[in-house]
C-alpha cells in the first residue's frame, strides 16, 4: 500500500510576502506591554507574578498538547505566549495559582488544540477560558473583594460592579481622564485604556489587526450606550463610561480581531463588531454579569460562519446557455 502522503494546491503562480506567525504574535506582545506595565505598576510583584505565569503555563500546556497529539511542537511561533498574556491580562492581581493554571489549560487544551491549533480555533480561547473561569469562580473575579487591601492613592472600587449596584450616582466620582489613564480598579491588562488605544492604533498601523471590527465593536458599544443613556439617565451610563470601563479595550484591539474566530470579509466585519458591541452594552445592562464583553463576543464567534457568508454579488449578469 502506498503510504505516501499527497498534497492538494492551487495552481501557480505562488506568491509570500515574507510575514510570519511568530512575527505578528511578538508584535502583540509589543503592543500589550503598556497596558502590561501599568498594571504591573500599580499592583506590584503579584500581578508580574500572574502574567509570567500564565505565559508559562500556556506555553507548557501547548507542549503537553503537541506532544499527546503527535504534532510538531508550536511553541517557538508565540501563539501559546501570546494566549497566556492576553488571559493573565484579563486576570485580578490576586488570581489563585490555580485558576491561573486551570485558565490557561481551557484556554490551549480545549479552546485551541482541540480543534487543531492555531488557525482553526471557532472561539477566541482566553476569552474562552476567562467565561467558564467567571462562571465557575465569581468570587475570583469580585475586584473590589479581590484588591481591597491595595491603596493606590485613588478610587479602589470597580466602575462597572458600582453602576450595576448602585446606578449612576456611584460612578459620578470616577473622572473620563481617570477612567483612560487607568486609575480604577480591575484586570491587571483592562483598566490603562490610554496604553490599550496606543497598543492597538499600532497593531491595526502595522497591519495585524483589522481596524473594520474594532472600529464597529467600539462603534456598537457606543451607540447602544448612548441609545441606553437617553432613555435614562438616572439608570444608564453615558458610552464614554462603557468605552472606558471593564474589558471593552482590551477587546477591541486584542480579542474581537482574532483571525480565526472573526469575519474575513468587509460587511460581515462590520456586523460582527456591532453586535458584540451592541451584546456588550445589553448583558452590563439588563443581564446577570457586570461585563459583557467575554460573552457576547463568544456568542458572536458561533455567528462566525454565517456572518461570513454575506458576500455582496458579483459584477455581471448570468448568460442562459452560455
Amino acid at each position: 500500500m502506498n503510504n505516501e502522503k499527497k498534497l492538494v494546491v492551487a495552481h501557480a503562480p505562488y506568491w509570500h510576502d515574507g510575514s510570519k506567525i511568530s512575527t505578528k504574535n511578538y508584535n502583540i506582545m509589543v503592543a500589550a506591554l503598556p497596558a502590561v506595565l501599568m498594571g504591573i505598576s500599580h499592583y506590584g510583584a503579584p500581578a508580574l507574578g500572574v502574567v509570567a505565569f500564565a505565559m508559562a503555563c500556556a506555553m507548557i500546556w501547548e507542549l503537553i498538547m503537541n506532544v499527546a497529539m503527535r504534532k510538531p511542537f508550536s511553541i517557538g511561533d508565540g501563539s501559546a505566549a501570546v494566549t497566556g498574556l492576553l488571559l493573565g491580562m484579563l486576570m485580578p492581581a490576586t488570581a489563585p495559582w490555580w485558576v491561573i493554571a486551570l485558565g490557561t489549560f481551557i484556554a490551549l487544551s480545549v479552546g485551541k488544540q482541540i480543534f487543531g491549533g492555531i488557525g482553526f480555533n471557532p472561539l477566541n480561547p482566553p476569552l474562552l477560558a476567562l467565561a467558564m473561569l467567571v462562571i465557575s469562580f465569581k468570587g475570583v473575579f469580585d475586584f473590589d473583594e479581590a484588591l481591597r487591601h491595595y491603596d493606590l492613592g485613588f478610587i479602589m472600587t470597580y466602575p462597572l460592579a458600582d453602576l450595576k449596584y448602585f446606578g449612576t450616582e456611584a460612578i459620578s466620582k470616577f473622572s473620563l481622564g481617570d477612567l483612560v489613564m487607568g486609575r480604577q480598579s480591575g484586570a491587571i491588562g483592562s483598566t490603562f485604556g490610554l496604553g490599550l488605544i496606543v497598543g492597538g492604533l499600532y497593531l491595526i498601523l502595522r497591519g495585524y489587526v483589522r481596524w473594520e471590527i474594532s472600529l464597529s465593536f467600539l462603534a456598537g458599544v457606543f451607540i447602544t450606550a448612548l441609545l441606553f443613556n437617553l432613555s435614562d439617565s438616572n439608570q444608564y451610563a453615558g458610552p464614554m463610561f462603557h468605552l472606558f470601563t471593564g474589558y471593552t479595550l482590551i477587546a477591541a484591539f486584542f480579542l474581537v480581531p482574532e483571525d480565526s474566530s472573526s469575519p474575513a470579509n468587509f460587511i460581515p466585519m462590520l456586523l460582527f463588531g456591532v453586535l458584540a458591541g451592541l451584546m456588550t452594552v445589553l448583558i452590563r445592562n439588563v443581564g446577570a454579569y457586570v461585563d459583557g464583553v467575554p460573552f457576547s463576543i463568544l456568542l458572536l464567534n458561533l455567528a462566525n460562519p454565517l456572518l461570513d457568508k454575506i458576500r455582496p454579488k458579483a459584477i455581471g449578469k448570468v448568460v442562459e446557455n452560455a
